[in-house]
């Protein structure tokens, strides 16, 4: 058959090998030990006793040093009642034996201990009576037995009662209060005590608990301790038994316990608290728990302690026990027995039941150690060794078996043997014979001694170990028994051991969510595939609990679905092989949000504080970082939640509740993952009425009318009425007055009639209800409504400095204000210039406002030269009192503004006429103007000329000798008897005489020819006409109607079609331009509209037209543009400061009619006042303005000229005859609009 042995590596050797069967005598060996119980009928009294033997054992019992005449039967030597004798009867101490012809084994001493089943006497029912606040104790005083009760305290529902820290059953089985409440009123609480062994559940007559209202609840009561009593207690425990320490207070609040070792941490002793932190429970102690311990009951109003002393001890326990051997004849025997325990125990030996007698010189006794030498046949038997303390015994049986016998191999002869690297090969070679036979190994290579190597060893048993094997160690292996012929061989495989590499890991998941555990794995191929077995907390998880939960993947990994708490805990994989196996072990911890707080429950209220106490929820392994108190007040409709929020290892929270209210709680945890759900809304709680703890805030009075006083305060929060009748009692009297006046109103205002106008009162509000007034508020000051003012400031004096002016008044009498003084309002109204000739479009009116502390003001932006008035008022919150009388004065004349405009004009190359308009800001009596002009040069050093003009009616200037290459700026300013003003600047150039165009474009079509040409930029205009002449045979000169440059477009008809032309303009004597055209062929009208020559000649030259605009405009822009044509002083200029001659200048006029005998300059128009020319706006040479600044005309000063001539007669502004409008667009016209 295949035997497996598992070594501590977990290897497996597998062995074959033939059975062998060695028929002999068997001592007899125990195989069943009766225990100590108690017996509460017949039926109970059971004390085992089974053992094995060759021949089969016979069993007697020993009750109290007496043999029992009783028989075994059927081979089993247990222990029950028989006869008619009575329970009480089988109580005593028992052994028992069992015998054969080899020896006699018996057991240790039990004790059977006889008891009638528990009964309750009978009982009258208990009521108790407590204050609220109070301890009490409700007892249980089950019925007494050598078993220990398991007490329960239930309900008449047999529900339990819910336990706390304030709740609590102690050791004794009474439940303890330490503090009750209302609702701990009940009349059921009824203490079940069940007896296991005598399987009984008594239950007590029920008791009843009422709870009574108390005052003496709010101060609270410090903690004392109900259980154990006094300031000490000592504990023996045994070592392996368990321990309880218990620590039951009382108080109020309710008390909460802390429990530590004095010299270590209380977790290195193995204790854990139990039944809510009331007890210390040792499961299995050890001597580490051996010490002084201290248990500390606090609240808000102090704390107590209790010590313990713990003093553990031991039973007698076994370190050594002697094994039952065959020996031969001669052999000397060592039985070595060795126990522990504390107190120390005492070890004594028997022999097959007897006590051993020092009569045999053979045999030596030492404590535990019992040496028999040349031992012999009759010493086969079975040797007792019992130790024994104060605290009880221990017994072990071990024979000695002395026999001689033939030296033979048990094990089978050719066994192969495999094993996995680093593995322990066992090879088997169990030799029987007596004396004991020796036996030998060998391997194939005999020039090495097997137990040479440190890694091979031989058991006694003439097993050959050999320790982290190699593939090298595979072989035949060869054992002996020494001095005989008698041998078998043995073969060893070494094969690749099973690695793990990859295995499960501990993971957190979340609820809900899935999980996949890895076991990923090698394993040697020779092998059959291996098992892969997963395990969670130890239990297989079976292929049948494979599905929706868990799914096993081909490469050995377990997928866990829709994770909850149940799927926590330890999960292993084990991959299991012929030879060895492989473990690793990983866990799935299960977090989420934490489960609702449980057990909300509320102290007593104290000055309308109370605390909120809960047990928290499940944490889901994720710790509770902070709990969320919510408080909702329901008495009044706006009550909301309201959060408090506390430290997760805080499980309570003071509250301040306000008076004559409702309020309801609830609890929630929150940790890393989220929040949990709110915990079972509480009771609602209600809090006592009482007076009024607070007064209305921010009394004022809020009078606008005179004779009223109307006093206003802010309404106190419906929450903080603190009872019902609310109302506000509003209290005024008149300064300085000893009487108060009072009324009770519902909310703000109050009114009070009949006052004098803005008079000082002293108001205040209280708030009151049904049961008293609230406390008394600091009285404030308030006024009745105000009044217009009565007076306006006196003593009003003016001191003008240029455009400012320092006004001075006597402040008003305060009496007169009738109000609260704002301030005053200063009117101002200018009259006009000091020259009387002003006419304004629009009054000059505005008003300065001052504060009321103020007695002058200064006040700017005044107009110089000019006449001005001024009243003053007082004003309150009310509005405005009287006028003051008018007080006139008038500001100096001071220099005047720029010129409003400057215009020019060229009447020739080397002639400019300026034309400008008088200052619109004259500040004063004109009397002249100074012209600075300077000729523009890249060296800038030009010499300025200055003209002065005496007369300030003159309004133009014409200039001679200017140079017709060069640009001049111009500065014009204004005098006065004050000095000169701040100038007007422009730059302007003279015009040159112009010519024809040269730069002429054409688009020929089948009858006329289109030319184009760009006028030049300082050019005047010019008059010419276009000859033409065809060169067929006959054709003459041809000469078109009148043309001027200005046009830039012409159109030249009546052409003959598919007929070549030569063009030609003149100036003076000389050909100016010249050029050879062919007419396109006549072609007929076909086909589709938009493929005719003529329109796409037509669409050609329209496209043709628009670049080149486009182009010229952008050279246009590229050089700066036009000049400004309008100055912004333009729209304030009064009209007696304009010039009486407003003309404007007139279109082109025909070439047949005369031509204007001036045009205008090239010039650019710079910002009024500047000193320095404004940037240059290029080299426009068409545009006059008006006198407000706008265009003179379209391109006026651009008429026709003669053809061939140039103008020379007198400067007129006006053109008159337009030609008629050009066939083309006007170039000049587009390059001269302002960019």
């Amino acid at each position: 058959m295949w035997l497996g042995v598992v070594t501590p590596c977990t290897v497996m050797v597998n062995v074959v090998r033939s059975s062998n069967t060695v028929y002999m005598l068997q001592p007899p060996t125990l195989t069943k030990m009766p225990e100590s119980l108690t017996a509460f009928s017949l039926d109970d009294v059971m004390l085992l006793c089974e053992a094995t033997g060759i021949p089969t054992p016979s069993f007697r019992w020993v009750k109290d040093g007496k043999k029992l005449n009783w028989m075994g039967h059927n081979g089993s030597g247990n222990f029950t009642a028989h006869g008619d004798k009575p329970l009480s009867d089988y109580q005593g101490h028992y052994r028992c034996y069992a015998d054969n012809t080899l020896g006699t084994a018996m057991t240790h001493t039990v004790k059977l201990i006889t008891e009638s089943t528990p009964t309750l006497p009978k009982q009258k029912r208990s009521h108790k009576t407590a204050e609220e606040g109070a301890s009490v104790v409700l007892h249980c005083n089950p019925p007494r037995s050598s078993t220990i009760p398991h007490i329960h305290w239930m309900d008449k529902k047999l529900l339990h009662i819910g336990q706390s820290e304030r709740v609590t059953t102690g050791l004794d089985g009474n439940l303890y209060f330490a503090n009750v409440l209302k609702n701990d009123s009940r009349d059921d609480y009824t203490c079940n005590a069940q007896y296991i062994s005598a399987r009984t559940i008594l239950p007590k007559e029920p008791i009843s608990l009422t709870v009574t209202p108390s005052n003496d609840v709010a101060r609270g009561r410090k903690p004392q301790l109900m259980q154990p009593q006094g300031p000490h207690s000592s504990h023996l425990a045994l070592r392996g038994h368990s321990l309880v320490l218990e620590c039951i207070p009382k108080g109020l609040p309710t008390p909460s316990v802390l429990w530590k070792h004095m010299d270590v941490n209380l977790s290195e002793t193995g204790a854990w608290t139990d039944n809510h932190g009331r007890w210390l429970r040792f499961d299995s102690i050890t001597q580490k728990a051996d010490g002084e311990y201290e248990c500390l009951a606090s609240n808000t109003h102090g704390s107590v302690t209790h010590s313990y002393t713990v003093t553990v001890e031991a039973e007698p326990y076994w370190v050594k026990e002697p094994p039952s051997l065959l020996y031969s004849p001669g052999e000397t025997v060592r039985l070595d027995c060795q126990a522990e325990g504390i107190p120390t125990p005492t070890v004594t030996w028997s022999i097959n039941g007897e006590p051993v007698a020092d009569i045999d010189p053979r045999r030596r006794v030492t404590g535990g150690v019992l040496v028999l030498k040349d031992v012999v046949f009759g010493d086969t038997a079975v040797y007792q060794c019992e130790a024994t303390n104060k605290h009880g015994n221990i017994l072990k049986n071990t024979y000695i078996y002395v026999i001689e016998l033939p030296a033979q191999i048990l094990s089978s002869d050719g066994v192969v043997y495999q094993v996995t690297e680093g593995g322990v090969a066992r090879l088997h070679c169990e030799a029987f014979g007596s004396p004991r036979p020796q036996v030998t190994w060998e391997s194939e290579d005999l020039q090495n001694t097997l137990l040479s190597d440190s890694r091979v060893s031989q058991l006694t048993n003439g097993t050959l170990e050999l320790f982290n094997s190699s593939r090298e160690d595979s072989g035949v292996y060869t054992c002996s028994i020494t001095h005989s012929n008698i041998s078998i061989t043995a073969h060893l495989e070494v094969l690749k051991r099973t690695v793990m590499l990859i295995g499960p890991q501990a993971v957190e998941v979340t609820r809900g969510g899935d999980s996949w555990l890895d076991c990923h794995f090698t394993f040697d191929p020779h092998l059959n595939p291996p098992q892969i077995l997963w395990r969670k907390d130890g239990q297989k998880i079976m292929e049948s609990s494979l599905g929706d939960k868990y799914t096993l993947l081909g490469n050995g990994t377990l997928r866990v679905t829709d994770v909850q708490s149940a799927d926590e805990g330890l999960y292993s994989c084990e991959v299991i092989t012929d030879l060895d196996s492989v473990l690793a072990s990983g866990s799935i911890t299960v977090v989420a949000c934490p489960s609702p707080p449980v057990f909300l429950s509320l102290s007593e209220e104290q000055d309308h504080n109370l605390t909120l106490s809960w047990t928290p929820g499940n944490t889901h392994n994720s710790p509770t970082t902070e709990f969320v108190v919510e408080v909702k007040e329901e008495k009044h409709p706006e009550g909301k939640w309201e959060s408090h929020r506390v430290t997760g290892d805080v499980n309570h929270l003071e509250l301040h509740l306000l008076p004559y209210s409702t309020y309801r709680f609830r609890v929630s945890g929150v940790n890393r993952l989220g929040r949990s759900d709110p915990s079972e809304i509480s009771e609602a709680y209600s809090t006592l009425p009482t007076v009024p703890e607070s007064y209305p805030l921010n009394v004022r009075s809020e009078s606008t009318e005179p004779g009223t006083l109307v006093i206003m305060w802010e309404e106190i929060d419906r929450r903080l009425y603190n009872g019902s009748g609310f109302q506000y009692k509003v209290s005024w009297r008149q300064v300085q007055e000893h009487h108060w006046s009072h009324t009770h109103v519902p909310h703000p205002p109050y009114l009070v009639n009949g006052t004098r106008a803005f008079s000082s009162y002293e108001m205040k509000v209280q708030a009151i209800n049904s049961l008293g007034e609230g406390p008394h508020p600091v009285p404030v000051i308030g006024h009745s409504g105000e009044d217009y003012p009565l007076a306006s400031p006196s003593k009003i004096s003016v001191s003008v400095d240029n455009s400012s002016a320092i006004v001075r008044w006597q402040p008003v009498d305060t009496h007169t204000v009738q109000g609260h003084l704002l301030g005053y309002k200063i009117y101002l109204k200018r009259l006009g210039s000091q020259g009387g000739r002003e006419h304004r479009r629009k009054e000059e009116r505005w008003v300065v406002e001052v504060d009321g502390n103020k007695t002058k003001e200064v006040v700017t932006g005044l107009k110089l030269y000019s006449l001005y008035e001024l009243s003053m008022t007082t004003f309150n919150r009310k509005g405005e009192g009287p006028h003051s009388p008018t007080h006139p004065f008038r500001t100096p004349e001071g220099v005047p503004g720029p010129p409003a405009s400057l215009d020019f004009e060229s009447p020739s190359e080397t002639e400019l006429t300026l034309h400008w308009r008088p200052p619109t800001q004259p500040n004063g009596q004109l009397v002249g103007y100074v012209l600075q002009y300077q000729q523009i040069s890249d060296s800038r050093n030009s010499p300025p000329q200055v003209e002065v003009i005496y007369d300030p009616t003159v309004t133009h200037l014409p200039l001679e000798g200017l140079d017709p290459h060069s640009r001049y700026v111009f500065y014009l300013r204004g005098r006065t008897s004050a000095g000169q003003g701040p100038p007007i600047t422009r730059e302007c150039a003279t015009l040159l005489d112009g010519v024809p165009p040269s730069n002429i474009s054409t688009v020929v079509g089948e009858r006329s020819v289109n030319l184009s040409w760009v006028p030049g930029d300082r050019y005047r205009n010019h008059s010419f006409h276009i000859k033409y002449l065809s060169k067929t045979v006959g054709g003459k000169w041809e000469e078109s109607e009148q043309v001027n440059t200005l046009q830039a477009f012409y159109s030249l008809t009546g052409l003959q079609p598919g007929t070549q032309y030569r063009l030609l303009i003149t100036h003076g004597n000389y050909t100016h331009w010249e050029d050879e055209i062919q007419t396109t062929e006549l072609r007929g009208v076909e086909g589709d509209f938009a493929t005719q020559g003529w329109f796409i000649g037509l669409i050609s030259a329209v496209v043709l037209l628009l670049l080149l605009l486009l182009v010229l405009c952008f050279i246009k822009r590229s050089k700066g543009g036009k000049y400004a044509v309008k100055d912004k002083e333009e729209s304030q200029m009064d009209s007696e400061a304009r010039p009486i001659k407003d003309e404007t200048f007139g279109e082109y006029s025909d070439g047949d009619e005369k031509r204007s005998v001036s045009q205008p300059s090239l010039c650019v128009e710079s910002k009024l006042g500047s000193d320095d020319s404004l940037a240059e706006y290029g080299d426009s040479v068409d545009i006059q303005f008006n006198e407000d600044g706008s265009f003179i005309g379209q391109y006026s000063g651009r008429g026709p000229a003669p053809t061939g001539n140039e103008s020379s007669g007198p400067a007129s502004p006006v053109n008159l005859d337009p030609p008629p409008p050009p066939i083309g667009p006007s170039f000049a016209g587009i390059l001269d609009r302002t960019s």
